[in-house]
């Protein structure tokens, strides 16, 4: 299901390590998008739950990857923020994918984590809610 992931985010992601290709992400059973900044106060507190809870879900065995979608006003902030991220990320420089993206989840407010299944379909809208309510991922997928 690769195909749906390239339609939504193009070819290749960040890593922090290097690029990383858009089709691997159908390898996962659940992707989140995070729509997020750093000059966001709630972001910048629900991030760190948010990669403790990643971490202790890949830790697992579980197969999750999570997108990170700026909403930062530079790409130093985008750089600076994303270093603290254990996942990938839509590159700063495609605000055109980060706006679309937006629109199609109807994006009111950051943070936003919106829960994809490997095809595409989308699980939750309300990821954020989906970890604070279960930090260790032990009910992952988190299907509504």
């Amino acid at each position: 299901m690769a195909a749906e992931f390239k339609a939504l985010l193009g070819d290749v992601l960040v890593g922090q390590s290097g690029d990383v290709s858009v089709e691997s992400l159908a390898e996962n059973d659940l992707i989140g998008l995070y729509f997020s900044a750093h000059w966001c106060p709630p972001c910048r507190g629900f991030t760190p739950e948010l990669a403790d809870c990643y971490k202790k879900v890949k830790e697992s065995g579980k197969k999750l990857e999570i997108v990170f979608i700026s909403s930062d006003r530079d790409e130093e902030s985008f750089k600076e923020y994303f270093g603290s991220m254990p996942w990938t990320a839509l590159g700063f420089d495609k605000r055109d994918v980060k706006e679309q993206l937006a629109a199609k989840y109807e994006i009111r407010g950051i943070p936003t984590l919106v829960l994809l299944d490997n095809a595409g379909n989308t699980v939750t809208m309300d990821g954020r809610g989906a970890v604070a309510s279960d930090p260790n991922g032990g009910a992952l997928p988190w299907k509504n």
